[in-house]
């Protein structure tokens, strides 16, 4: 490794880093680990709640289009929005950045991502590493993990063996394709369609390198303030999977969600997918979000407040369906 380059780099990620300072940090970037202090006085039973993720092959569009800021976001919504499962505040995030060969400008660009992914989730980059490894990635090529710590109040965390049948699903829209299912559509898309990055799809309204490159979007500016005002049962993150794989995760046995399909709009991104390749609802299903980051699971009762909590913040909100008794899973209708 050029030590020189990478002492240079981490003297240009420090200041990133200090931007995206919170309360409880006592030590960050350059040393050996990371000090972070929990506040005695803020929680009395906290249960810290931890994740990690990456980009998966939504790094062959960054790698194509030579843009690498948009992933930095996306590593740290794949794990901060997973903790957000839990009504986990972020504290804290550590990134880990391996290459064949460093190329300090696109590392930046990719901890400049990292580092607003932070400042969007509310969290302190407190870390990370940066591994050259020769002829172990291709030219120009790197590879991203990250992991996010957070912190619950005890009695706050969601309870899914509450879900009973009568129970309201909420969907919270996606950006996009977020960072699932890249690789049937980048086969879909470039191989069989031959569509170029740069090609600007009217349905769209911006180039496919642009939609593609979209980042996931990060709810912890909307999950935070309504988790203090209204009881969620449940909180399933739509990933890879889709919601076939991911709501069954927080369901208890006996139980099982009714979806219609009507109840969201779906971004046009899904439908170009779909029609290019011919592939069926089912599969459509079980890899993309196809609209929906998150879903809720709440009472009856507790319904109309959490949707007008959201619309007070203006965000959008959909009640897409609901819990019924039958084997864990879920029914789609329409």
């Amino acid at each position: 490794m050029d030590i020189s380059a990478a002492d240079r780099l981490v003297r240009q990620i420090q200041p990133l880093a200090l931007k995206t300072a919170r309360p409880g940090l006592l030590a960050g970037v350059g040393g050996f680990s990371g000090l972070f202090e929990l506040s005695a006085k803020h929680y009395r039973r906290p249960v810290l709640v931890s994740s990690t993720d990456g980009v998966g092959t939504k790094l062959k569009i960054a790698f194509m289009m030579n843009t690498h800021h948009t992933v930095g976001i996306d590593l740290v919504a794949m794990g901060v929005n997973d903790i957000l499962t839990q009504a986990a505040e972020p504290l804290f995030f550590l990134d880990y950045f391996a290459t064949g060969k460093l190329e300090p400008k696109t590392a930046l660009k990719v901890i400049s991502g990292i580092a607003e992914g932070c400042r969007l989730a509310a969290c302190a980059l407190i870390g990370g590493e940066t591994a050259e490894m020769p002829a172990f990635y291709g030219d120009g090529e790197y590879d991203l993990a990250g992991f996010a710590v957070g912190v619950v109040e005890r009695k706050r965390i969601p309870r899914p063996q509450l879900i009973a049948a009568g129970d309201v699903l909420i969907g919270l829209p996606s950006s996009g394709l977020h960072s699932n299912g890249y690789s049937l559509a980048r086969k879909v898309l470039l191989e069989v369609k031959g569509f170029k990055l740069g090609r600007r799809i009217p349905d769209l309204g911006r180039t496919l390198g642009e939609e593609l490159l979209e980042p996931t979007r990060i709810y912890t500016r909307v999950m935070q303030p309504l988790l203090r005002r209204c009881f969620v049962k449940g909180i399933a993150h739509i990933t890879g999977g889709g919601v076939p794989g991911n709501l069954p995760r927080i369901l208890p046995e006996g139980r099982r969600a009714w979806i219609d399909r009507t109840r969201w709009p779906v971004p046009p991104i899904f439908d170009l997918i779909q029609k290019s390749g011919k592939i069926s609802r089912a599969e459509m299903d079980r890899t993309f979000n196809n609209g929906l980051g998150m879903i809720l699971v709440v009472g009856q009762r507790d319904a109309d407040a959490v949707t007008r909590t959201l619309k007070r913040m203006g965000e959008k909100s959909f009640i897409i369906g609901e819990i019924k008794k039958g084997e864990r899973g879920v029914t789609f209708v329409s």
